[in-house]
């Protein structure tokens, strides 16, 4: 009989166990445990997004809540450490992580994946790299052909992430495994879409244990919003296709929320913890649902929180005024929409989708007044056209009509962007786009020099259609934009700073004279003035 125990042992020794299996067997075995094989650790990696204003790295979060009693993992922030590959190296030097796992989006954070990602295979080539977020999704093969990232997850990593781990533990086949996409001899294999899953079922976030290795309180940082604002998410995806959004390859017009009091009970634990006070919802569409709303607005009311979500102007104009007034005494301080353009064509030109106009633009900035919410229009100028003269008369279209929408709601915030193409395979504008010679970049490394990482902004996209002088335009108007109604959101901008750039650039605004605003740029760059489409509240 012992005879047969040490052969059950010695084949045992051949697999891996997890660290809650491990404890449940230190009763029965614990002569034997020394020759158990613990399971490959994993390494989880936030790349710098931003100087100031860390956020909870919550796609992370969500990846290391679908492990968590599976296996031991690590999160390491690159906006929290100040030499952060330092740091890796120091968890894979054990020997104990095998598996590392960046989550990627284009511009800050890809200027640090890349690199780290390509050391990290150099000095440790047996780890094996998983990397997920919108930048791999949408450009997985330059990702996979650079030959250091190993595994793309495509899309909600919560089943597909422990499900790769697990193939790749135990040596199983993993060609059936939904949302990955990864390399097979020289083709790449890009397996099936799953079905979103229902988020009230997912596990619970792991606070704690991010605690352990960062203060979750240096993660609620001073805004606009409050002095304690907490990042959450409370759905994912989009049920709308814009052909310039990079969400919809992604989630291909699906939607999955978490209902209402699984929301607020998240947001009630964070608060009654760690004294969050404010909350900033980065769904990508907050709003979709009215009903779901007005039971959070009820719920969240008695917290006295202020919060910012995003939305869909056509979908909250439906909005009964009951419901935008109950969301606004909750605490809902500002609202980011999407208005892209207020010519009609150019909407359909983007696949908008729904309902829009350019007239439902102005008349909904308009109605938001009298529930003194803040409607934050964000505005993408630059689309493809025949023409040159075209492209510069809709670029002077859209100035002139961010002017009415200010006439109206002076209280507005504007965002620009210049249109950065998106691969959304199959739309008509990215037929147009790549028939215009537009390319992306053929190496990895490429998409982390100066101009690319502007491109990834929105600042500057590299289109052939636009010339130096449109992009000056766009840039010198938004410059003399915000100084005539600097953003409310910049909380470091007294009430001194703000008059004296109104004053100066009052002039050039109401005369429609942009060029050479070098006198406002002086003062922003003193003042360092704060975009919220770059920097965040």
């Amino acid at each position: 009989m012992f005879e047969n125990l040490l052969e059950s042992l010695k084949i045992f020794t051949e697999l891996s166990i997890s660290p809650k299996l491990s404890k449940s067997l230190k009763g029965n075995l614990s002569p034997f445990l020394f020759v158990i094989k613990p399971m490959s650790k994993i390494l989880l990696y936030n790349p710098k997004s931003a100087v100031a204003k860390h956020r909870i790295p919550n796609s992370l979060m969500n990846i290391a809540a679908s492990i968590d009693g599976m296996y031991e993992w690590v999160i390491v922030d690159g906006n929290r450490e100040e030499h952060p590959y330092e740091k890796l190296k120091s968890y894979l030097n054990t020997g104990e992580f095998k598996y590392i796992g960046f989550t990627v989006m284009p511009g800050p954070q890809a200027k640090q994946a890349i690199p780290f990602s390509k050391k990290i295979k150099e000095e440790f080539p047996d780890t094996i790299m998983i990397w997920g977020g919108y930048f791999p999704t949408n450009h997985y093969k330059v990702v996979l052909n650079s030959g250091y990232v190993d595994f793309v997850i495509n899309g909600p990593g919560d089943h597909a992430f422990p499900q790769l781990i697990d193939a790749l533990e135990y040596n199983k086949p993993y060609h059936l495994i939904k949302n990955i996409i990864y390399k097979s001899s020289d083709s790449i294999i890009k397996n099936g879409k799953e079905d979103l899953i229902e988020q009230d079922d997912l596990p619970p976030l792991p606070y704690n244990k991010l605690n352990e290795l960062y203060s979750v309180n240096k993660y609620l940082g001073k805004t606009y919003l409050g002095n304690k604002t907490l990042a959450y998410h409370s759905s994912i995806g989009c049920p709308f296709t814009c052909s310039f959004c990079a969400v919809v390859p992604t989630y291909e017009a699906r939607w999955k929320a978490k209902s209402a009091h699984h929301v607020y009970n998240d947001i009630k634990y964070i608060k009654d913890k760690w004294g969050a006070d404010a909350i900033e919802f980065h769904d990508n569409n907050f709003f979709v649902s009215e009903k779901r709303i007005v039971e959070f607005s009820k719920l969240i009311k008695p917290e006295k929180m202020n919060w910012w979500g995003m939305a869909r102007i056509d979908t909250m104009h439906k909005f009964k005024d009951e419901s935008l007034s109950l969301i606004r005494e909750a605490g809902c301080k500002i609202i980011f929409f999407g208005a892209e353009s207020g010519n009609d064509k150019v909407l359909h030109q983007l696949d908008k989708g729904g309902t829009q106009t350019g007239e439902q633009i102005i008349h909904f900035a308009e109605r938001l007044k009298k529930f003194d919410i803040i409607p934050e229009y964000s505005f993408v100028l630059g689309t493809p056209a025949p023409t040159p003269e075209e492209v510069m008369a809709q670029i002077d279209f859209d100035i002139n009509f961010i002017k009415k929408v200010k006439s109206v709601n002076p209280k507005t915030e504007i965002v620009l962007y210049t249109y950065s193409p998106v691969p959304a395979e199959g739309s008509e504008l990215y037929k147009e786009v790549l028939a215009s010679g537009f390319e992306y970049p053929k190496k990895l490394e490429d998409w982390i020099s100066p101009q690319w990482e502007r491109f990834d902004l929105r600042k500057n996209p590299l289109t052939p259609w636009l010339t130096q002088e449109m992009i000056d335009k766009i840039r010198n108007f938004e410059t003399v934009l915000n100084g005539y109604y600097p953003t409310v959101s910049d909380i470091r901008l007294n009430d001194k700073k703000r008059k004296l750039m109104k004053l100066i650039a009052g002039l050039r605004y109401k005369i429609n004279f942009y060029q050479y605003p070098y006198e406002i740029k002086l003062l922003q760059r003193m003042w360092k003035y704060r975009q919220p489409e770059i920097q965040g509240f």
